[in-house]
């Protein structure tokens, strides 16, 4: 009579076993459940030991932590028409574990079909120069549409990254052409303001030289121990123009005083000169009547 009893005994522990597994819950530091009594929100509860009664309430686990997904090359079109593909990195985590559940179906499919569209809206927007140049900018924008759009999901953006800008063989051929003539318009530039530079350098010496004309000679001497430094056999000394200029002013004076010479030494032209014998005929036919 005893035999139904000793039968009983296992399925009453196995029941009991399967009760206290549905039942009893331990969530980790980072979880959270959100239960639902009767399929109604209750709260959220956790972490540690959460009571469940069987059959009545269910839960759903809920990672608090920073999650990482990678959005997918976008093909992309700037503002100046360059076509190019675009991929980034989102970091993102739960927030409100109540809303992440309740609000919508999935949230991670659904935040990064958010973050492939907005990528592409924002990126569109400006140009390619600022693409490359503003990275951090543009990612910041993205990063406050996205935070902005998912925070009635529950969901906090903490950061997106840009990760990746490919532009086509021609496009990156253009571009370093261009690199390579703002170097060359730099090069010209700064070589024009050197040679600026040096021009008001040496006038400035030189008003300094000709102020004193001692410093001249100890610049001439100067120059010629550099020359006699290298052991040259041919010495080119710069003689001072002060010291010719005497002798050129005396080649002028006796070269004008001999054209003056010249000029004194030639007969004086007559009134006769260039006039054809019948005219000097005429005019000397009335000296002869009278």
């Amino acid at each position: 009579m005893f035999a139904p009893i000793d039968y009983l005994a296992p399925i009453a522990i196995i029941a009991l076993l399967v009760l206290a597994t549905m039942s009893i819950k331990i969530l980790r530091e980072y979880e959270r459940a959100v239960v639902f009594t009767l399929g109604r929100f209750e709260r959220v509860r956790g972490p540690g030991l959460v009571l469940l009664m069987p059959f009545i309430q269910q839960m759903v686990r809920v990672d608090l932590r920073i999650q990482v997904i990678e959005i997918p090359s976008q093909d992309v079109i700037s503002r100046d028409n360059v076509s190019m593909k675009v991929d980034a990195v989102l970091y993102f985590n739960v927030s409100n574990p109540e809303h992440a559940i309740i609000q919508v179906q999935d949230y991670l499919p659904a935040t990064n079909m958010l973050a492939q569209t907005t990528l592409r809206a924002v990126l569109g927007q400006h140009e390619l120069d600022e693409m490359l140049s503003e990275r951090k900018k543009l990612s910041s924008d993205v990063q406050s549409i996205l935070d902005a759009q998912t925070e009635l999901w529950g969901i906090k953006v903490s950061n997106v990254e840009i990760r990746t800008v490919e532009l086509s063989d021609n496009m990156v051929r253009a571009i370093a052409k261009q690199a390579e003539a703002e170097r060359d318009r730099r090069a010209k530039v700064i070589h024009a303001e050197a040679e600026f530079q040096a021009s008001q350098t040496l006038v400035n010496a030189a008003t300094i030289l000709s102020s004193i004309p001692a410093a001249m000679q100890l610049r001439y001497l100067q120059t010629l121990t550099e020359i006699g430094a290298e052991q040259n056999s041919t010495v080119v000394f710069p003689m001072p123009i002060d010291i010719v200029k005497p002798f050129l002013t005396l080649l002028e004076t006796a070269a004008d005083a001999k054209s003056d010479g010249d000029a004194r030494g030639k007969p004086a032209p007559t009134a006769a000169a260039g006039r054809t014998p019948r005219q000097a005929a005429a005019s000397s036919a009335p000296a002869l009547q009278r």
